[in-house]
């Protein structure tokens, strides 16, 4: 877009304010005039430094701006940097929303645009305003028209917001700024002149001080390691400004008082609230407490009505079980307790209300305050006088009952507990009502009203955020049918399966008096039997709280399997089935991408409709869709020709098809025709006429070839002879003679001298002269073949004309000028190849193309053109819309030496690519012509990886597709503003950010990533590159040479006639921006302020894009404009395809689990259950929406690890809506490797961890309704915990075994007939393993590939994914979550871990494998093996039910799982030489000592250290509770020892003591000896050390040999006593490590040299089957990995 006239602006980003074409479309030009309207404007004064000492005082000069940014820059003193960018945002704004105006002529057109665009940027701050009881600053003035008001104050914000860097994560600090600076500007307007601010005024004295308090409370954190209520967070110092304090301040203003200035607001809250008792900092509204009773507070309904339930089904089925005739009264008493249950429990949730709220307490305002210690006064009366109401109700009351029915003696009113429920009940039953009015309930929650105030202050805390989430009354049926559908089937489920068949042997074992107790007993009095019975019970009540996740996956996955169904998912899911429908595409698309010219029309046979309907656009699109997959190399040059649509012909009733669909008719028929004996038209009609697509082949061949020979043919003779041939043909036909007048059998014949004729035209022949005999000879041939062997003599046109054809065909000058002009060019070959591909393919139209991928975009984008799709609108009317995606140090583009670097076994990752791609490779040297360059490879093999090369790729498609519909749109050109916005829209419609956070740092360190980065801008000349720039820089006063670290905002764009980048704004920082927060986030963050448009896309690093699906972005869009339920979307979730599934047997168990979350996860959880949010990329943004609440995610260290999520949290609980389309997908990469996959899986485990604690969870959990809330939990932290209560019931059943077993209970009560033969616990356990295993996962795998693929290939999928044991893998990934998720809680110890996204060609050592998952899975199961093992020793009486099989091959699944998952995924994890290698290096790392700069890759000792790190920052509680675990090694110690044959079947203490005499000598006596002991001693006594090491030795042996003799000491006794002594060990360690600040003087060497001893344990007990295993030949050990 050159400029007409002048000096052309080349430092410009899209628009470039000069003379250019884009500068005079009416939208722009109507934008640029509003926001240069300066009349009336106040003019800037600004006084300029003189020479004082020369005698020139200073002057004031006016200062001429020319548009209101540039004034408003000189009022506050913003930067030029930071106004050129927000004065092109807003004129892109106005312009965008200006041309959706009907009539662009209208004077109020440009006035509802500012207004609208108004309203959506300051709908936050006036619910802020109300909130706080404020009026907006917002207001008119008299000199001032309202629309120029309104661009001003516009402008403002986005000057604020664009300068305002992290604070830009505190919506509500920027509205008090915005406050206070509108009323400063309402003042200037007022004025005739003013003074004018230096260019970093705002930064210096608005923003500068808050970041430092923001860096000062993120240096507290320590890296993320410090507790969360010893700082203060984003959220923290956000809701500073809509607390009761900064509303008092604002109140001031009424007075006529100065507005204190924002960083005074934060420091009154952070200095002010300092707590004198501990020091801690006081934190705000919520405190982040690392404790389980979050799940509790936050969810407290849920667990209330789940022990209720609980409660009820006990007393039922204990009442009812052994009687025949039960008192029904008595039973419904007995119900009824279950509200006292409820006031207990409620009388917690206020306890823990206050507790877990003790920091907040300063801050809070007194009515909060008095509000929770009301709810703890109210829920402590309401348990005392429920209690004392029931125990008047009970006959024959004992213990408290008794007590109380005492104490309320005088109370003789039998029903008196009735009436307290029905009181009770009250608040309960009016939230219900409201619950079906959910209308009025958000009429409520935004109300003033003082009664309403109340209601709603004791229903929940006052808050800013949470009010008004409701949905509308049809959601919230549908979601809420749903959820009683799935309690119903789970309650009735925990009844008859887990409970009622427990309660008979309960009753039983509760009668039976053991008399040989195998143990000492510390408790002697237990009575019934309680510990068998908790034994029993405990497995089922943790099953019976988590198997409603499994109802929940059961319920979601077949109605998301319906619902995708009628979305039209899967119609269209093979080749054969987009043969079918091929025909209504083109009326499908039409009704998809075609605006309407006037109103729009429903058709309703849209689908079905066979009608070409714009069948030029439609042939344009799809020819671009298929050039793009062959530039892709995903297909050939050959599936590209059978792919490709002729663009259509004059003649309308002829309709070309792509090859593809008439693959192998022509083929077919010719077989056909050879082989048909009848002898009438009607018969041959009918035959050929079975398939629809062999008419059109024969149509296409028949007509094409016409045209073909007519242009070669220049004598008009020859063409003359041609067309009596073809209207022989013709009139045949249409008499219905055809087959009298010509031979089928000679059609082969003729079909070889066509294909010959064909040939000749491909072929290269460089001589004209030769090439045009070569065609007169295939002419003639052709000819002589239709004239003698097909045409029968005296049947054509009479006698007479046959014989006067004859003789012209006999001439031999016939066919002898022939035109090759244009024979060679574009269309010409083009048919001729056409002509020849149809005559020639025989194979079928379903193979084509080959490639899966290539076939797998075809049809999903067929499929979505009959789904329903929103109706594109002009691309002049579209939202326009920005991508942004983070980079940091990610792989741009491989360079060479990465491609061919070979690891160990020789394989590089360009031969690793050329193997699992192989035709993508042939097509790639195809279009390369076999001659690939450097570049070319490099480009090929980044193209299959997730590099940002891909990613750019993929993005810069919807540049591409919004050329292609502006050349659809605008096809008359010629007019001048037609063929502007021809050229200009795809530019303001689409802008493209990379954050490229350290793009400097490369450049200062010339990495060749930089490099990289910059020949895609070059290449992609709409991409656009924002870095931080890191600059040091002088200091201004006194600085003697001294610098300072300067930070900046910087956006780029290329230069293509430099080859380099070019600077477009730079924007001064307060300080460095990831300084505060999480990296990711940050790193978005400030780069949004170069983002354009209304939606903003997030795209991460590992993402790619389609022509295809670019191309439906208009439509997708179009969704913000409709309601779903009640309200406008403010987030578009998109699903995603994950490409990386072919790369491992790994990568495919992730791609089909990602991809079942990804459409039939989420397609659940947006509709009906409305609890979508944003799990990442590549989910669309209302833009303006949320950029005015805080961003599109949240940033605070460690709490926000998983950033993405609070984005959709936010979005809600600020009233926004979140959907998902099925419609369109975007391309995703996911981890390959089993290393990569299990750091992934950490990092959301820990990010759900993190979750739990959050501010946003409780308010979500709180504020949902009841059944909203359940959707809730169970699809975010819910699932998390369900999966640690998964692995923790495998502990709880096996330690109830172990006590049962070790005690002898188990052989004294499970011997009853009754008891044995009870089958409730494995029906129970059964739910357990259905998690275990992998089903919650696999389930929605099945029917989303079922549904898009066919239930077929569904099962198929299922039964390979086992053979490759992907039960193993999705078990040892239960572990992962278990363990990371449980840390997190209890100690922290959250961070990011980067996986690498590489592929996984690469060896994993064993001492790798064993640092990753000692302490998260080796550990535990070998514990759980250990208990297994005593389990099968010591359960004799047990062993051969099938219940004890059943339950104990699931557990010993998890513990091979645990133990061997790492290496049976592992590349060449059995390979003998690598086994060597292995333990060679595990070796030397296990002896190197640690230090000081020691990796933990390098030694034992720093891995070890490293291990341990969260209990360094974790709280005593979390001490305590670490310790409290560690004793249940004890337990082994306590049980095994009584069962030694030495023990003679003694009970006494003693002989426990005495085994502790036992441990004390196995690790005091070999540290005595140990080798570093002896170093102490001079060199002279070695001698004598080695003696009494021998001399200990012997007096060892001899103990031993006695206590076999005299003691009756076994060998069993010493196995069994390894069993009884390890764990005890263990023990030691655990509790050491928790001590360690105790012990780190005194005994930590011993700890740290046992906790070594116990490691070389471990891993020898792991080594050996591998060594094993690696030592069998290579048949023998497929067998055994199958085995294992």
């Amino acid at each position: 877009m050159a400029s007409s006239s002048g000096t052309k602006n080349e430092d410009y980003n899209i628009l470039p304010f000069d003379e250019s074409p884009i500068m005079k479309l009416p939208e722009v030009e109507v934008a640029v005039e509003f926001v240069s309207k300066m009349e009336n404007l106040p003019r800037i004064e600004r006084v300029v430094e003189r020479d004082i000492f020369h005698g020139h005082l200073p002057r004031i000069e006016r200062v001429v701006e020319k548009d209101i940014f540039h004034w408003l820059s000189s009022v506050c003193g913003f930067q030029r940097g930071n106004t050129l960018n927000q004065r092109e945002h807003l004129v892109l704004l106005l312009a965008s929303i200006y041309t959706r105006e009907k009539d662009l002529n209208q004077d109020g057109a440009i006035t509802r645009t500012i207004k609208q665009l108004k309203d959506d940027f300051f709908n936050n701050y006036q619910l802020w305003c109300n909130y706080m009881h404020l009026r907006p600053q917002i207001w008119n003035h008299e000199q001032y028209t309202e629309q120029q008001l309104h661009v001003i104050y516009i402008a403002l914000y986005l000057l604020i917001w664009g300068e305002a860097s992290n604070i830009r994560f505190m919506p509500e600090c920027i509205c008090y700024i915005f406050h206070k600076m509108a009323n400063d500007v309402h003042q200037v307007l007022s004025k005739i002149a003013t003074d004018g601010k230096p260019a970093d005024y705002f930064l210096r004295t608005v923003i500068t001080p808050i970041y430092q308090i923001l860096s000062k409370e993120a240096e507290k954190n320590k890296g993320g390691r410090a507790s969360h209520s010893l700082w203060s967070n984003y959220d923290d110092l956000n809701e500073c400004f809509w607390s009761e304090k900064c509303s008092s301040e604002l109140r001031k203003q009424k007075e006529g008082k100065p507005l204190r200035s924002s960083d005074e607001i934060l420091n009154q809250f952070i200095v002010g609230n300092r707590c004198i008792i501990s020091g801690r900092k006081q934190k705000i509204n919520f405190v982040e407490v690392r404790t389980f009773w979050q799940l509790y507070r936050s969810f407290d309904r849920m667990w209330i009505f789940f022990i209720m339930a609980l409660q009820a089904m006990i007393i039922v089925a204990w009442t009812h079980s052994g009687s025949n005739v039960a008192n029904n009264e008595d039973v419904l008493r007995r119900v009824l307790s279950i509200f006292i249950t409820y006031a207990i429990l409620s009388l917690l949730q206020a306890i823990l209300d206050i507790v877990l709220s003790v920091h907040s307490w300063r801050s809070s305002e007194f009515t909060q305050l008095l509000r929770c210690f009301l709810k703890l006064v109210v829920a402590s009366f309401w348990v005392v006088v429920l209690l004392v109401g029931y125990s008047k109700s009970v006959q024959d009351p004992t213990g408290l009952m008794k007590f109380l029915n005492r104490w309320a003696r005088d109370l003789h009113n039998q029903s008196l507990y009735n009436y307290l429920v029905v009181l009770f009940m009250i608040p309960d039953v009016l939230a219900t009502i409201l619950f079906f009015l959910p209308p009025l309930r958000e009429k409520m929650e935004l109300s003033d009203w003082p009664i309403i105030n109340i209601v709603m202050w004791w229903v929940q805390p006052k808050l800013y955020v949470g009010r008004g989430m409701h949905v509308g009354t049809f959601s919230l049926l549908k979601y809420t049918i749903f959820w009683i559908l799935v309690l119903s089937v789970k309650l009735a489920f925990s009844y008859y399966v887990e409970i009622l068949p427990l309660v008979r042997p309960s009753k039983a074992i509760m009668k039976i008096y053991v008399e040989d107790y195998l143990l000492h007993k510390f408790i002697p009095n237990v009575k019934h039997n309680m510990g068998v019975i908790v034994a029993i019970w405990a497995p089922i009540v943790l099953v019976y709280f988590m198997d409603v996740q499994i109802w929940y996956t059961i319920f979601s996955t077949l109605l998301g399997g319906a619902l995708g169904a009628f979305r039209h998912l899967g119609e269209i899911r093979t080749i054969g089935m987009l043969q079918s429908r091929f025909k209504s595409m083109p009326s499908a698309f039409d009704r998809c991408f075609v605006p309407p010219s006037g109103p729009a029309t429903k058709t309703k046979d849209w689908r079905t409709s066979k009608e070409p309907k714009n069948m030029a656009k439609f042939s344009q699109m799809w020819n671009e869709f298929i050039y793009s997959m062959r530039m892709e190399d995903l297909i050939s040059n050959r599936d590209r020709d059978l792919l490709l649509l002729p663009f259509p012909s004059s003649d309308e009733s002829m309709v070309q098809q792509p090859l593809f669909l008439l693959a192998s008719k022509i083929p077919a028929t010719l077989n056909m025709a050879k082989e048909f004996k009848g002898k009438a038209d009607h018969e041959l009609k009918k035959m050929i006429g079975s398939d629809k697509y062999i008419r059109s082949a024969i149509q296409d061949f028949y007509y094409t070839l016409r045209d073909l020979i007519f242009f070669l043919l220049e004598d008009e003779d020859d063409k003359k002879f041609v067309t009596e041939i073809y209207d022989a043909i013709a009139k045949s036909l249409t008499d219905e003679t055809f087959l009298e007048n010509f031979r089928m059998s000679g059609m082969p014949l003729l079909a070889v001298k066509l294909e010959n004729f064909l040939n000749i035209l491909m072929a290269d022949c460089r001589d004209d002269k030769e090439f045009k005999a070569q065609i007169t000879i295939a002419l003639q041939d052709i000819v002589e073949s239709i004239m003698l062997d097909i045409m029968i003599d005296n049947t054509l046109r009479g006698d007479q004309e046959h014989d006067q054809v004859s003789q012209m065909y006999n001439k031999e000058q016939r066919f002898r000028k022939i035109n090759i002009s244009d024979i060679k060019g574009t269309i010409w070959s083009e048919k001729v190849n056409r002509l020849h591909l149809l005559l020639t393919v025989k194979e079928s139209a379903t193979n084509v193309p080959l490639n899966s991928e290539a076939r797998r975009r075809i049809t999903f984008f067929a499929n979505s053109l009959f789904m329903n799709m929103r109706r594109a609108p002009k691309v002049s009317s579209m939202r326009s819309f920005s991508v942004l995606t983070p980079h940091y140090n990610e792989e741009v583009l491989y360079s060479d030496k990465e491609l061919k670097k070979e690891n160990e076994d020789g394989v590089s990752i360009l031969f690793y690519l050329k193997t699992i791609y192989p035709d993508e490779w042939t097509n790639f040297l195809e279009r390369m012509n076999c001659k690939p360059d450097e570049e070319g490879v490099r480009k090929w093999v980044s193209y299959r990886g997730q590099t940002l090369s891909r990613s750019v790729r993929g993005m810069m498609y919807y540049k591409k597709a919004l050329e292609l519909q502006c050349s659809l749109e605008y096809t008359n050109s010629d007019l001048s503003e037609d063929g502007i916005r021809k050229q200009a829209l795809p530019d303001l419609k689409f802008t493209y950010v990379v954050s490229c956070q350290i793009y400097g740092t490369l450049k200062k360190s010339n990495d060749s990533r930089q490099k990289d980065i910059l020949n895609l801008m070059l290449l992609y000349p709409s991409l656009r590159v924002a870095y931080i720039d890191e600059v040091d820089e002088p200091v201004k006063e006194n600085s003697g040479g001294k610098t300072q670290k300067v930070y900046y905002s910087v956006l780029l764009k290329g230069d293509r006639m430099n080859s380099h980048e070019r600077e477009i704004y730079r924007i001064k920082l307060p300080g460095p921006p990831t300084k505060i927060g999480e990296g990711k986030p940050e790193n978005q963050n400030h780069a949004i302020i170069f983002t354009r448009g209304e939606a903003l896309q997030t795209i991460d690093m590992n993402q790619d894009n389609y022509f295809e699906e670019a191309f439906k972005m208009r439509n997708v869009l179009e969704e913000f404009l409709h309601s779903h339920g009640v309200q406008k979307p403010t987030i578009l979730g998109l699903r995603e395809h994950v490409f990386t599934g072919s790369v491992s047997s790994l990568a495919w168990f992730m791609s089909n689990q990602e991809t079942s979350f990804v459409t039939i996860g989420q397609r659940f959880l947006a509709s009906p259950l409305r609890v979508r949010f944003h799990y990442g990329h590549p989910d669309i943004f209302d833009r303006i929406f949320h950029i005015t609440r805080g961003g599109i995610s949240k940033a605070s260290k460690t709490i926000n690890l998983s950033e993405d999520i609070f984005a959709g949290f936010n979005s809600t609980l600020r009233g926004g809506n979140v959907t998902h389309h099925d419609y369109i997908q975007v391309g995703k990469g996911r981890d390959v490797g089993m290393n990569q996959i299990s750091l992934f899986e950490a990092k959301v485990a820990n990010g759900n961890g993190e979750q739990t604690l959050t501010r946003d969870v409780h308010r979500l959990g709180c504020r949902f309704d009841f059944f909203r809330m359940l959707s809730f939990y169970h699809t975010t932290v819910g699932f998390y915990f369900n999966s640690m209560v998964t692995v923790l019931i495998v502990y709880v059943f096996l330690y109830g075994r172990l006590y049962m077993v070790m005690t002898g209970l188990e052989r004294a009560i499970l011997e009853n007939p009754s008891i044995k033969q009870n089958k409730a616990l494995e029906a129970a356990l059964l739910t357990q393993s259905f998690i275990q295993m992998g089903m919650l996962l696999v389930l929605p795998m099945l029917m989303e590939i079922g549904l898009e693929k066919g239930f077929r290939t569904a099962l198929g999928n299922f039964i390979i994914m086992q053979l490759q044991l992907s039960s193993v893998f999705f078990t040892f990934q239960l572990g992962t979550k278990a363990h990371y998720f449980g840390r997190t809680i209890l100690h922290g110890g959250s961070k990011y871990r980067a996986t690498g996204r590489g592929f996984v060609v690469v060896h994993a050592t064993f001492a790798d494998n064993y640092r990753l998952y000692s302490r998260s899975h080796f550990v535990k199961a070998l514990e759980l093996g250990l208990l297994l093992v005593i389990y099968e020793v010591y359960g004799e009486s047990y062993r051969s039910s099938s219940l004890y099989l059943f339950i104990t091959f699931s557990m010993w699944f998890l513990v091979g799982s645990w133990l061997f998952a790492p290496f049976i995924f592992n590349p060449s994890g059995f390979e003998w030489q690598k086994t060597v290698d292995d333990w060679t290096d595990w070796k030397r790392w296990m002896g190197i000592r640690g230090g000081v700069g020691i990796q933990p890759e390098k030694s034992w000792e720093s891995w070890w250290d490293g291990e341990q790190e969260h209990l360094r920052y974790t709280s005593i509680r979390g001490r305590l509770l670490e310790i409290l675990l560690a004793i249940r090694f004890l337990i082994y110690q306590y049980g095994i020892v009584y069962h030694l044959d030495i023990a003679h079947h003694s009970r006494s203490f003693l002989v426990y003591g005495l085994s502790w005499c036992a441990v004390l000598v196995i690790l005091i006596v070999p540290k005595m000896v140990s080798v570093r002991r002896l170093q102490m001693f001079h060199m002279d006594l070695q001698l004598a050390l080695r003696m009494l090491k021998g001399l200990l030795f012997l007096v060892f042996l001899a103990i031993i040999i006695l206590l076999f003799k005299l003691c009756g000491l076994t060998v069993s006794d010493i196995f069994a006593s390894i069993l009884a002594f390890m764990p005890t060990g263990w023990a030691f360690i655990l509790i050491g490590q928790a001590c360690r600040p105790l012990l780190y003087k005194l005994i930590w060497d011993a700890v740290k040299e046992l906790a070594r001893a116990y490691d070389y344990i471990m891993g020898l007990l792991l080594f050996t089957p591998i060594a094993f295993l690696s030592w069998l030949p290579s048949d023998l050990l497929s067998f055994s990995v199958i085995i294992l």
